[in-house]
Order: structure tokens, then C-alpha cells, then sequence
């Protein structure tokens, strides 16, 4: 962990929503009927996104709830290995922890199914949620994921709510996982419930046509500015990403590398992008002219942090350090 100036308190990300376990076949190119033999791996894009930003050196604690068995224990495990604070999670022997099965095409990218009727996370209640956990500076980080009706959609609210009256950012990424809804529309309406509460969205070139039912690009990206929300994040792959505000854009090329599995490459990507605020100790207040200062140095780490991770397997087992980071930015 970086050091800081005694007495003053470090902000903190805080990522709210599903951990669960990514079951990830050994080989590519296979329907998941014909995949034979899978590899365990922690995941969530939530968690993947704490792992990340512990990862490179500042802190970060999970919020959620996984079950009395063995793949919770592993899935903390996993977490305080990165450096993830584990305190604020719940276990529970009403439900299991979840699991996804997840199949790679030639190009890396994943066809999903989940194992989750509920799972554990979904039974985490907004009770369990002190007013004391947040602070001036903090983020709090939440996907689209755990907003089925359920207690843990109650519990987002109200980690929303107290962020904000404690002067924190919310950051939503809705990572869209159609096959965990019963219909598409209902999660179209989930996004747009909680996407006025953020502060910063981030959004792929994949997701944007669903979430805002816009075709062009530039007329559904400002149809995101509703509500709190300052900035968006749109995200290229392995094209990089654009930095929007009300009033302005900039543009950030990716990173080529040997793509192994896009699993958590997005995560890493927000996970590097939240970091580089939470370095910069932005608040609602001051997120604009940070980002307008800072977008060029936050982009390029954002998309080294996620072009790294699409060279390993899995998402929290593929994160780089932040010496890997600094030495693609200095080669490229």
C-alpha cells in the first residue's frame, strides 16, 4: 500500500455486488455443451474491479455476501490476496455462492451461463450497511449484475444514498449479462433506474445501442448525461476508450497484445480508471477539472490495466502489477 500523511485517512473504493466463481474451459474455440475441462478462477466484476485498484497500491473493501462453503472461503481467500479488504463481507448457509461456466471463442471472447437461483450475494440486505463505512473521497463502484429485484438491489440504493451524503463518487459500469435476467427489457430498466446516481458511467461499444436504444453513437452517449452523472467512459476494446463531459471528448488507443481471455479485461480497465481518481483524491466537486487535467495519463493506464488482463486467464488471476503498467507505458 502507498503511505500517506499520518492522521489523514486514505480514501477507499468500495465495490458493492457479486462475487462469485468463473469456471474457464482449457481450450478455446468450444461450445460450452462441448467444453470437457474448466479452471477455477475468482471472479465478479465488482471484485474484479477491487482487485485492481488494491492491486496497484490503494485501498479497497468488498461489500457483499457469499456462502458457508468452500468456494466463499476460496473466493476470500482470493480477494485478501490481492489486497482486498474483506471485512464488510457476510456469509450466509441460505443460499450457495455463485458460479459462472464460462466458454472462449478463438478470439477470446466468452459465452456465459450462471449458477445462481439465488445465490448468496443477492441475500445481502440494506440493514447490513453502516452509515460509517464511507468518507469524503471514497468511490463507490457497482454493475448492473446484482440489480435484480432482490435484497442486495435495496442494499445498492442504499450504498448510493450514504455515499453521497458523505461527499463520495459513485462509479457504474452496467456490465450487461442478458442470460441473468428473464427478459432483456427488465434489465434496460434496472440501468436506467440507477444510472442517474452515478457519477461517472462506463459503457462499451457492445452495450451502449441496448442501454439507450440510440444507434449513433454520439446522440446515445449524451442521452447519458441524466441526473448526477459528469462524466462517460466508452470503451473500444482493444480500440481504446473515449472521455466524455458535458462539453468535451477525448479520444485513447489501446494496447496490442496476445489476447488470451477477455475475461475482466473491462474491470481492469475501470479498476485502473478508479484508481488514478482515487490518486488524485476526486470528489464530486472537483471530478471535471481533474479529469481535464488528468484524462491523457488516466486513459493510458486505464487501457494498460485492461490490455494486460485480456493476456492471461480469468480476471482477478490476470491482473498486472502497477510495475507492468508503468513498463507498457514506457514501451509504447
Amino acid at each position: 500500500m502507498e503511505l500517506h500523511v499520518k492522521g489523514e485517512k486514505m480514501t477507499k473504493l468500495y465495490s458493492i455486488g457479486e462475487v462469485l466463481i468463473d469456471f474457464i474451459p482449457q481450450q478455446k474455440g468450444a461450445a460450452l455443451k462441448d467444453v470437457v475441462t474448466f479452471e477455477r478462477a475468482p471472479g465478479g466484476a465488482p471484485a474484479n474491479v477491487a482487485a485492481a485498484v488494491a492491486m496497484y497500491g490503494h485501498e479497497a473493501s468488498m461489500i457483499t455476501k457469499l456462502g458457508k462453503d468452500a468456494f466463499g472461503d476460496f473466493l476470500i481467500e482470493q480477494l485478501q490476496n490481492a489486497g482486498v479488504e474483506t471485512d464488510k463481507i457476510f456469509r450466509t448457509k441460505e443460499a450457495n455462492t455463485g458460479l459462472a461456466f464460462v466458454s472462449l471463442k478463438e478470439n477470446g471472447e466468452r459465452d456465459f451461463s450462471f449458477y445462481r437461483k439465488p445465490s448468496s450475494d443477492l441475500l445481502f440486505e440494506e440493514e447490513e450497511i453502516h452509515p460509517d463505512w464511507f468518507s469524503e473521497g471514497d468511490i463507490l463502484h457497482f454493475c448492473s449484475v446484482d440489480l435484480v429485484e432482490s435484497p442486495m438491489k435495496l442494499a445498492h440504493k442504499r450504498a448510493v444514498e450514504l455515499m453521497k451524503e458523505k461527499g463520495g463518487l459513485i462509479s457504474f459500469d452496467p456490465n450487461v449479462r442478458l442470460p441473468l435476467w428473464d427478459n432483456p427489457a427488465d434489465c434496460r430498466a434496472a440501468i436506467l433506474e440507477f444510472l442517474p446516481d452515478a457519477h461517472i458511467v462506463k459503457v462499451s461499444d457492445e452495450e451502449l445501442e441496448f442501454i439507450t436504444g440510440i444507434s449513433r453513437v454520439e446522440e446515445a452517449i449524451a442521452s447519458l448525461f441524466t441526473g448526477d452523472v459528469q462524466t462517460v467512459v466508452y470503451t473500444k476494446g482493444a480500440a481504446g476508450a473515449d472521455l466524455y463531459i458535458k462539453d468535451n471528448k477525448w479520444e485513447s488507443s489501446g494496447y496490442t497484445v496476445d489476447v488470451q481471455d477477455t475475461t475482466g479485461a473491462g474491470d481492469a480497465f475501470i479498476g485502473g480508471f478508479l484508481f488514478k481518481l482515487l490518486e488524485a483524491k476526486a470528489t464530486p466537486g472537483s471530478l471535471i477539472n481533474v479529469l481535464t487535467e488528468q484524462h491523457s495519463e488516466i486513459l493510458q493506464f486505464a487501457n494498460a490495466s485492461g490490455a494486460l488482463t485480456a493476456t492471461g486467464k480469468g480476471a482477478i488471476s490476470a491482473l498486472p502489477n502497477k510495475e507492468q503498467i508503468t513498463r507498457l507505458l514506457e514501451v509504447q
